[in-house]
């Protein structure tokens, strides 16, 4: 057991280094000058000598790998820098923003389980029917949706037409919905198609039809055992993607005006702020590292046949 944590710490310090390492030199090598933006050439009238002072004074002139080195020694002591922009410590601008993106994502996973779930499980009790061939119409287009453009139609629908939701920004429930639902539909429609398999798959086996010969009700049989093992792969598709859901969070969050961390970011991006957009890369890593950590847990909750496996295989 020792040995086994001890591998998992080792591969994730490497992992860490190699994603530190590589988002550092790539947003480095992006165009543009982080100097110029915070200097605001635009707006005010600088010289050459300042531009050069404040290059000095931010380490810009130092070779790469001494810039690396000296943010490296930060980050080990849990000091992500300081934002160019607003001077703000990033780790503070992070936390202030990490609310509203838990909110969102929050939101979108409970659309999807109440979407594809129950969608997903119609389909397959009623193989062949209307039912069937309708939801898998309507995964297919969900799946093929762009969840901007969705969420361009919802706007454009549901606020601006109708004007029952706010078109963006964050006050209240009311603000949350249309994101949360689309990034929700969005998503949905691989997982409607994907549990459709996994129960059809699971209602095929001896279990089943040996809890059935026993007279168990088919309400029991399907809620008990058939749904429970079917989530594995669920569970593991969602481990996977993941990254799709940060990347769909982002999105969002930039067309409704939602004040989250992937607003946070591509506002940072816009502006070169480095040491916000390195902060970033990071912790969407350790929450993706953490996920999946948890999404190997969980096998263990959602199948206990998987456990006992291990059991009789060790």
């Amino acid at each position: 057991m020792i040995g086994v944590i001890g591998k998992r710490l080792a591969e994730v310090i490497i992992f860490v280094l190699i994603l530190s390492f590589a988002s550092f030199v790539f947003v480095r090598l992006a165009p543009g000058d982080p100097v110029l933006s915070i200097l605001r050439v635009d707006d005010v009238s600088v010289t050459k000598e300042q531009i050069e002072a404040m290059r000095e004074e931010l380490g810009f002139n130092d070779p790469l790998l001494i810039q690396y080195g000296h943010w490296l020694l930060d980050f080990i002591k849990f000091d992500f820098g300081t934002s160019y922009v607003s001077g703000q410590p990033v780790m503070s601008m992070m936390m202030s923003a990490l609310p509203a993106t838990l909110e969102l994502a929050g939101g979108s996973l409970l659309v999807l389980i109440l979407f594809s779930v129950p969608l997903g499980s119609l389909a397959a009790l009623y193989k062949g029917s209307w039912v069937d061939h309708a939801s898998r119409i309507v995964s297919m287009i969900g799946a093929a949706v762009p969840s901007f453009w969705l969420g361009l139609i919802l706007i454009d629908l549901l606020a601006v037409r109708a004007g029952w939701f706010p078109t963006m920004g964050r006050n209240g429930l009311y603000s949350l919905i249309l994101p949360c639902l689309t990034l929700g539909l969005a998503m949905s429609g691989v997982y409607v198609r994907l549990l459709r398999a996994s129960l059809l798959e699971s209602m095929g086996q001896e279990f089943i039809r040996a809890g059935r010969a026993r007279g168990l009700s088919e309400t029991r049989l399907f809620f008990t055992y058939t749904l429970r093992h079917s989530l594995p792969p669920i569970v593991t598709v969602f481990g996977l993607s993941l990254g799709s859901l940060i990347g769909g969070v982002v999105v969002i969050e930039v067309i409704f005006s939602y004040p989250g961390i992937g607003k946070l970011v591509v506002d940072s991006i816009r502006q070169r702020d480095y040491p916000v957009i390195q902060g970033y890369m990071l912790i969407m890593a350790a929450v993706v590292f953490i996920v999946n950590s948890l999404v190997d847990l969980s096998y263990q909750f959602i199948n206990p046949g998987l456990k006992m496996n291990e059991r009789k295989e060790g």
